[in-house]
């Protein structure tokens, strides 16, 4: 007979198995829920960025703990939330996003956006802008006029890529300035006159920089001087000996007393004096002797350094601007070239069936490589003491390797698939089911390759997940990377990323350079084996990969309920960290194209499209259309 218990004079029931099996269970599920939710309230240990050159490549950025559990679906106690306010401005070309400070302490955009659709992005860094004087009215043929607005197009180019707002003020702010009348009286040289303009134009802004469309920034974005410039603090009205007139910064009441000092300058003086700096009083700006890291374009390093570009200005000025912005285009690729001397990585992880899908990139990353046409190809940027032209440089090496690496000599582009895309072309398959999902579908296996390299095995995909999202919209990997949804095509404004015209030659005709074919030979100059480059695609292996593309773009662009939107739920939810990179960096790519797009439309309106590739003509068609039609009244008038 069992053995009764006697509690409190009472008999205790005895427990059968199934009942203490439950007990124990609701025990556990409490326990469980009351860990976590102390947990909520612990402070996270500091991030640690992956980025650092000094600290080994598989340290990565950790997510805070507290943060993440406290908003997860594992707390009971959680109270449900509303969705943040949604702006119509946060969306372009399918994709919408939220910008937020803890992009980087949340794994899954969903947590704060409550919106499975809509992606959490780092906020948008103003720009500073940066100005220069054009004055479209003086008297120019159509060909000085085309030739000084391709030039101008090069300046916007190359400082838009360093994180500035490039400005072209005219004569039409000049005339806006309280002291435009007195300049008009004063007897001057016409060299002179047009500086006095030029800062009449500065003048009429918030103060800022004031630079010359003949100086472009041929460093890393990560250079101390472009640093403190995109800083916008300029405590003092500053020019830098090297560059004469060529750069200035204040603030806009400094700018004003400089204009003011130079109006009290006796009548004699002013008629003899050729430039600013002749008539300005010393103590009017802080001079900064220090060595200038940025390019300048001067008439006197253009004739020291460059002789072909200066017998062109001979010529006629419009073949020398034309053969001057070619050679900038070149310093400007060159200066590029030489930053990432390891070579170009286009990302092909699982590379048997995604030749299709990364052609693009390759492609990009080939022209890249390739040299850009110069009138002297053998020169460097006149500030760059060592440099190695494109000519005389062994080819720069294209590679595709399956994993990223961490490497400042390296650029790397990537092309993140959607999951749809990823399973149909890792097996060629056209069709799958919720079964294959579950029991043969590798989890994140995107994100699992990519990574490797970057932080081992044994990591959640989760840490992966966050690593990956630094390595695209990090500060650092802005300018050392290039990621792009596999889905969409390339984008066609690539050289304003780059900050320069990115040479379009194909690898046929001989003119360019081809990239050198990457091997497990070690490098005779770091003593490495280069990354390997996949299997040798067929053609009738591509042929096949390219339907598969087609059907999942089909797929992911499809918005009503049907069965296939029901199985591509079920594979992003599979697959989390690979649908969340996708979805992050798709809504990134659509947001700089429209930063830039908006820039554009905005700035049209004052120089009429003279920052576009297709309306750097179209100023000077509508100054031509308003001498005809102001010489016509004055006919009239007589």
């Amino acid at each position: 007979m069992p053995k009764q218990y006697v509690l409190f004079g009472q008999l205790v029931p005895r427990f059968a198995a199934r009942r203490l099996t439950l007990v124990v269970l609701g025990l556990s599920v409490f326990a469980v829920t009351l860990v976590l939710t102390l947990t909520s309230g612990i402070p996270s240990s500091p991030s640690l960025s992956v980025y650092d050159t000094k600290i080994a490549s598989h340290v990565a950025h950790l997510p805070q703990v507290g943060d993440s559990f406290s908003k997860s679906f594992l707390n009971p106690f959680q109270q449900k939330s509303h969705r943040p306010p949604y702006n119509e401005k946060d969306e372009h070309a399918g994709s919408s996003w939220l910008a937020d400070f803890s992009w980087l302490k949340v794994p899954f955009s969903s947590t704060i956006t409550v919106d499975e659709d809509r992606a959490l992005l780092p906020p948008l860094k103003p720009r500073q802008p940066i100005y220069c004087y054009y004055d479209a009215t003086a008297k120019k043929t159509p060909q000085e006029k085309d030739a000084e607005s391709e030039l101008l197009l090069t300046w916007r180019r190359a400082w838009w890529a360093q994180g500035f707002r490039p400005i072209i003020l005219s004569a039409a702010e000049a005339m806006n300035n309280p002291s435009y009348d007195i300049l008009q009286r004063l007897k001057v040289d016409a060299g002179l006159r047009e500086e006095l303009m030029r800062w009449l134009a500065w003048g009429t802004m918030e103060g800022g920089i004031l630079s010359h469309y003949t100086l472009l920034p041929t460093v890393p974005k990560e250079d101390s001087l472009l640093a403190y410039l995109r800083r916008g603090e300029y405590p003092h009205l500053t020019r830098w000996t090297d560059l004469h007139d060529a750069l200035f910064t204040g603030q806009k009441d400094q700018v004003r007393s400089a204009i003011k000092a130079i109006i009290s300058v006796e009548p004699a003086k002013l008629q003899e004096a050729k430039n600013m700096t002749e008539v300005v009083p010393d103590e009017v700006f802080l001079v900064d002797r220090a060595q200038m890291p940025l390019a300048a374009y001067t008439p006197a390093t253009i004739s020291k350094k460059y002789p072909r570009v200066a017998e062109s200005f001979e010529k006629g000025k419009a073949d020398g601007l034309r053969s001057l912005n070619k050679l900038i285009t070149t310093h400007l690729h060159v200066a590029w070239q030489n930053r990432f001397s390891d070579g170009i990585e286009v990302l092909k992880p699982h590379p048997d069936h995604m030749s299709t899908l990364v052609g693009n990139a390759l492609q990009l990353a080939r022209e890249l490589a390739s040299c850009s046409d110069s009138p002297m190809p053998g020169t460097c940027p006149p500030n760059m003491l060592k440099c190695t032209p494109c000519v005389a440089m062994s080819p720069m090496p294209v590679t595709t390797p399956a994993r990223f690496h961490n490497s400042s000599k390296v650029f790397t582009i990537g092309t993140v698939p959607h999951p749809w895309t990823f399973a149909v072309l890792t097996d060629l398959r056209q069709s799958f089911n919720v079964s294959w999902i579950r029991q043969e579908s590798p989890r994140d296996a995107w994100t699992m390759a990519v990574s490797q390299d970057l932080l081992g095995t044994g990591v959640s995909s989760t840490t992966r997940l966050m690593s990956l999202k630094q390595a695209v919209a990090g500060d650092y990997a802005t300018a050392h990377s290039l990621w792009m949804a596999a889905e969409k095509d390339m984008p066609t404004d690539m050289s304003w990323y780059f900050g320069f015209a990115i040479p379009r030659k194909g690898l046929a005709d001989g003119q360019a350079t081809a990239p050198v074919p990457a091997d497990r030979q070690p490098d005779k100059q770091h003593k490495q084996p280069r990354p390997e480059t996949g299997p040798v695609v067929t053609p009738e292996e591509k042929a096949a990969e390219q339907p598969l593309i087609e059907q999942a773009k089909r797929v992911i662009a499809l918005t009503k309920s049907t069965e296939e939107t029901k199985l591509r739920a079920s594979l992003e939810a599979w697959n989390m960290a690979d649908t969340e990179i996708w979805k992050f960096v798709r809504a990134f790519q659509s947001r700089r194209h429209k930063e830039r797009e908006q820039w554009e439309k905005t700035e049209a309106k004052y120089s009429s499209g003279s920052g576009t590739e297709k309306g750097r003509s179209a100023w000077n068609r509508w100054q031509d259309g308003k001498a005809k039609e102001g010489s016509l009244k004055q006919g009239q008038g007589r």
